[in-house]
């Protein structure tokens, strides 16, 4: 079982950046693609963007050419660079992997990300 584990969040005002990491205890490549997901307070768990394992990304409107998910394969890492942040982006941030489809079946711990007007 790859066990997912996300480092990088933190405070952060409004306008500035944060680069997300996400850290698999096993081989990436089990996945179908990887991600990362955002819940907000008293909102529902939404999909922030995912890439596959031949690099290919896609993202939710709200953070296209804001935030950008890449992969490191040999480092079995996934991250999630943050820019030209909003209040709006305050959440805890899931890195997941997808074994099948566009599904999370595997979820990190979270972290925060707050970032203040």
């Amino acid at each position: 079982q790859v066990q997912l584990v996300e480092s990088g969040g933190g405070l952060v005002q409004a306008g500035g950046s944060l680069r997300l990491s996400c850290a698999a205890s096993g081989t990436i490549f089990i996945f179908g693609a990887m991600g990362w997901y955002r819940q907000a307070p008293g909102k529902q768990r939404d999909l922030v963007a995912t890439i596959t394992p031949g690099g290919n990304t896609n993202y939710a409107d709200s953070v296209k050419g804001r935030f950008t998910i890449s992969r490191d394969n040999a480092q079995n890492t996934v991250y999630l660079q943050m820019n030209s942040l909003k209040p709006e982006d305050t959440a805890v941030y899931y890195c997941t992997g997808h074994l099948l489809g566009s599904i999370p079946t595997t979820w990190g711990q979270g972290t925060q990300v707050t970032v203040s007007p």
